[in-house]
C-alpha cells in the first residue's frame, strides 16, 4: 500500500529524483545516447527498436517538430548502420486532434523508412485510441505492406476480435507484423481483463492465434510463464525463428534476456530516449509500485 501510494505521487517529485531510477530504462535525452545503446545492444546480437519519447500533444506545432525529428532519426540511425527498427506513438502527432494531419506526418515517416527497406511500428495507446489506431494502421500498410506494423494489447477483451478483423489485410507472402503486450494503460473492467491469471490466459490465446494462421508476433514480456507459454506454441506450430521475435524493455530483466538469446531466439529490444523521458518513467514506476521504495532510499543515501 505504500508503495502503491508513493508511485500515485511521483508526477509531483523533483525531476532529478526519478532521473535517478529512470536512467536505467532509458537510452537518453538525445540520439547520440540512443546509438550508444543501440550499438551495445547490437554487439549482444540483439535488434532494437527506437522510439522518441512523446505522446499527447496540444498543438500541431509539436506534431510537425516531432516528425522532424523522427525523419532526421531515421537518417542518422541508417547511416550509423544499426540493427533495428523505430517505434512511435500516433497521439505525438495530433491523433486526436486532426486525424488527418496525424495520418500524413507519419505517412511522411513511413515513407522515410521504407526508402530504407525498412520498417515503423505504430504504438497502441489507451481505449480511446484504439479505432482510430486501427484505421491508421490499415491506410499504411496498404500504401506500405512491408514497411509497417502494429502494437495489440492482451488486456483489452477487444484484441482476440481485433486480429481476426484484420486477417482480410494478411497474406503469406506479406503476413501482418504486430507487438503483443500485455497493455500499460489503466482502463475500466468493463473493457479491459484486470486480473494477472486473465491477462496472461488471453496473451497467450492472442500469440496462439497469431503463430496458427502465420503472423509474425513480437512476443513483448518479462513474465516467465507467458516466454514459457510462448517456447510451447512455437513448439506446437513448428514456428520458424525467422516468424517470429521476442521483445523486451531497455533496462529490463537482462538475464532473462540473455537466455532467450542464447536459446537461438530473435530479441529486439525497445530503446526509448529523449527530452519527455519523465511521462515515461512515472507510468513505469506506477506498473511497478516496488521500484518506488528505491526512489525514497535514494533520497536518503546518495553516493
Amino acid at each position: 500500500m505504500f508503495n502503491k501510494m508513493i508511485a500515485a505521487m511521483l508526477p509531483y517529485f523533483p525531476k532529478k529524483l526519478i532521473w535517478i531510477f529512470s536512467k536505467r530504462y532509458i537510452a537518453g535525452e538525445n540520439v547520440n545516447d540512443a546509438i550508444k545503446a543501440s550499438k551495445e545492444l547490437n554487439k549482444e546480437g540483439i535488434k532494437v527498436t527506437l522510439d522518441i519519447l512523446g505522446e499527447f500533444i496540444k498543438n500541431l506545432d509539436e506534431a510537425e517538430k516531432n516528425k522532424v525529428e523522427y525523419l532526421e532519426l531515421i537518417d542518422t540511425i541508417e547511416k550509423e548502420k544499426i540493427d533495428g527498427n523505430y517505434s512511435l506513438k500516433p497521439t505525438m502527432f495530433g491523433l486526436l486532434l486532426d486525424k488527418d494531419v496525424c495520418y500524413n506526418h507519419i505517412r511522411e515517416i513511413v515513407a522515410k523508412a521504407a526508402s530504407y527497406g525498412n520498417f515503423i511500428r505504430v504504438d497502441m495507446e489507451d481505449s480511446p485510441c484504439t479505432d482510430l489506431e486501427i484505421e491508421l494502421y490499415r491506410k499504411l500498410k496498404a500504401e506500405f505492406p512491408k514497411n509497417v506494423g502494429l502494437v495489440v494489447q492482451a488486456y483489452l477483451k477487444r484484441t482476440l476480435s481485433d486480429l481476426e478483423n484484420l486477417m482480410d489485410i494478411h497474406s503469406k507472402e506479406i503476413p501482418l507484423n504486430y507487438r503483443l503486450c500485455k497493455g500499460i494503460y489503466v482502463e475500466p473492467a468493463a473493457i479491459a481483463f484486470k486480473k494477472y491469471e486473465e491477462i496472461n490466459q488471453h496473451f497467450l490465446e492472442d500469440l496462439e492465434f497469431m503463430m496458427k494462421n502465420g503472423v509474425y508476433p513480437g512476443i513483448a514480456t518479462h513474465d516467465k510463464p507467458l516466454i514459457e507459454g510462448a517456447y510451447k506454441l512455437i513448439e506446437k506450430y513448428n514456428v520458424r525463428k525467422e516468424m517470429y521475435e521476442f521483445q523486451m524493455l531497455y533496462g529490463v530483466t537482462p538475464e532473462l534476456r540473455k537466455s532467450i538469446v542464447t536459446k537461438g531466439h530473435t530479441m529486439r529490444v525497445y530503446v526509448p530516449f529523449g527530452k519527455q523521458w519523465f511521462g515515461y518513467s512515472t507510468r513505469r514506476l506506477k506498473e511497478n509500485p516496488k521500484m518506488a521504495s528505491h526512489i525514497i532510499k535514494a533520497l536518503f543515501f546518495r553516493g
